[in-house]
């Protein structure tokens, strides 16, 4: 009887050390996820072609300040802004962010930083100023890009140009045929705020709509594309791009 009974508390115990250990890895993960790296999926086209449809993107979460672990919690409507404990710093321009939609904060967004707080913000005929500068633009081909473009966007009169803004050269993409969001009126971007785009510009729901991203709902700076996969689905054809895994982003 007595070797019955140890044998139970013995099973109990082994029991009670494995979930023990599986909480402390479970921990460990989210205060990872929380205030080093989280992984996002991209489901949308808006920074074509710097992020396709079905990238995995690496965020590094303490870019611009090491915040406390879960204090950058969303839940539905509830949403608590992170407490930077050391380091913080703000984005520069031409930086990819991941952050919360000010519209939703249950739902992040990925968008290049265009302008910084107290900047002046104007776009003409798809010209983007900053401060009164002209970003330079450079048409280039995109026989390369159209190749693996996503279904969707072979339909469109796309056009393609090296951009430069800060220290960042990178690809954005126009439809000559859309002249939606061809102006922007002259705005000053208020304290605390970013003016964000999509890369591809006349597909991207951006600050241009819906406004400002304060600094607080800022998760971090994308950094790399660690897989990327097309699921068969809404029409598309499966895709697995095996040449984008370890694609850094500019």
């Amino acid at each position: 009887m007595e070797e019955g009974q140890n044998s139970n508390l013995s099973r109990k115990e082994a029991i009670k050390k494995e979930i023990k250990t599986i909480s402390l890895i479970v921990f460990i993960i989210l205060v990872f996820r929380s205030s080093f790296f989280e992984p996002f999926r991209i489901p949308s086209g808006s920074m074509i072609p710097t992020l396709m449809i079905g990238d995995f993107i690496l965020v590094n979460k303490f870019s611009y300040g090491f915040k406390l672990p879960f204090s950058d919690f969303t839940f539905f409507d509830i949403n608590f802004d992170p407490i930077v404990l050391f380091g913080k710093e703000r984005p520069n321009r031409g930086d990819v962010i991941v952050f919360k939609f000010p519209k939703d904060t249950s739902t992040n967004y990925v968008k290049r930083v265009i302008g910084l707080p107290g900047d002046e913000i104007e776009i003409k005929d798809k010209i983007i100023y900053v401060n009164g500068n002209q970003l330079k633009t450079e048409e280039i081909s995109g026989a390369d890009f159209l190749s693996d473009m996503d279904e969707n966007f072979k339909v469109y009169n796309l056009k393609f140009f090296k951009s430069q803004i800060g220290d960042h050269s990178h690809i954005i993409q126009q439809d000559s045929d859309n002249y939606y969001t061809n102006f922007y009126d002259k705005t000053i971007i208020p304290e605390g705020t970013y003016f964000v785009m999509g890369d591809n510009r006349d597909f991207s729901h951006d600050s241009r709509f819906w406004g400002f991203v304060p600094e607080s709902y800022i998760k971090g700076k994308a950094i790399y594309v660690w897989f990327s996969m097309v699921l068969p689905f809404s029409g598309q054809e499966f895709k697995l791009r095996l040449s984008r895994v370890g694609k850094e982003i500019f």
